[in-house]
């Protein structure tokens, strides 16, 4: 399902969502396995099935509804994607991140991108959030392969600040101001879709990954490419293989997504005012 997505191809994307709005939005956000939970506190909302948004992709994961929501948050008008694509359900990585492509295009200068990952850093525990500090790229793809259109971002964009430091130090003094305890740590982006064995999980612990997940990194880089700041949040919702010598399934991640909500809900409420 690999496929060329041109500027034009986001223009018109961008053009159809904005002729089902009134205002445009600055804040982006892409919500992990079960963190949709968040799209239940916008005001005035707008709901666009993915499928209605030219050159739109749709999701086919459980816990991603397939849905773009535009409305207002804590007083800022967001762009929310209620599930995203991952690269294991045959999309490319330029597909996976088209949506990022798309808000830019609509106004949006903050891309704050949340995941389910499992827990690579032995003093994790499930339900821990943690603040990434930066990514590894393991999937084996890149967003950004193929002829690069200028309009859209430099050949060579730089990625030593991928996470935005400005916005992750407001991330900590805010979770500190509200009590939430926050990890910080460097995110494993593999291909999946099934889980690590215990041997890569040791492999990825010597690079230096303190959690892993799906997806997040084709979408980082390509928010990165276009100028957009990011802030990512993983939570960390198992221990990765071979860690408590049990087996891992989704259900798991759905469960222990379900019980931090509360704790994720007032972390992100009280930075969208300040990103």
């Amino acid at each position: 399902m690999s496929k060329v997505l041109t500027h034009d191809m986001i223009q018109e994307a961008a053009k159809y969502i904005e002729s089902q709005i009134t205002t445009k939005p600055d804040i982006g956000l892409i919500l992990g396995s079960g963190l949709g939970i968040l799209a239940e506190l916008i005001q005035n909302g707008v709901t666009i099935p993915y499928g209605d948004i030219p050159h739109f992709p749709v999701s086919t994961v459980e816990g991603h509804a397939g849905e773009l929501l535009i409305g207002e948050i804590e007083g800022r008008t967001v762009v929310m994607m209620k599930g995203r694509f991952h690269m294991y359900e045959g999309y490319g990585a330029q597909v996976t991140a088209f949506p990022v492509r798309v808000m830019k295009a609509l106004g949006v200068t903050t891309l704050l991108v949340t995941n389910a990952a499992g827990g690579v850093n032995t003093a994790y525990q499930p339900g821990d959030l943690m603040l990434i500090q930066d990514h590894l790229n393991l999937t084996g793809s890149n967003p950004l392969t193929g002829p690069n259109d200028s309009k859209l971002g430099a050949r060579f964009p730089d990625m030593s600040d991928a996470y935005t430091r400005r916005l992750r130090t407001i991330a900590q003094e805010t979770a500190a101001a509200h009590q939430i305890p926050l990890q910080e740590g460097v995110y494993a982006g593999l291909l999946g879709p099934n889980y690590e064995t215990p041997a890569e999980i040791r492999m990825l612990r010597v690079l230096g990954a303190d959690a892993v997940g799906m997806s997040t990194v084709s979408e980082v880089i390509v928010a990165r490419h276009a100028g957009l700041q990011v802030l990512g949040i993983s939570c960390i919702s198992n221990m990765a293989a071979g860690i408590l010598d049990q087996p891992l399934s989704h259900e798991e991640v759905m469960e222990t997504t379900e019980r931090v909500k509360d704790k994720f809900l007032r972390l992100v409420l009280a930075l969208i005012p300040q990103i």
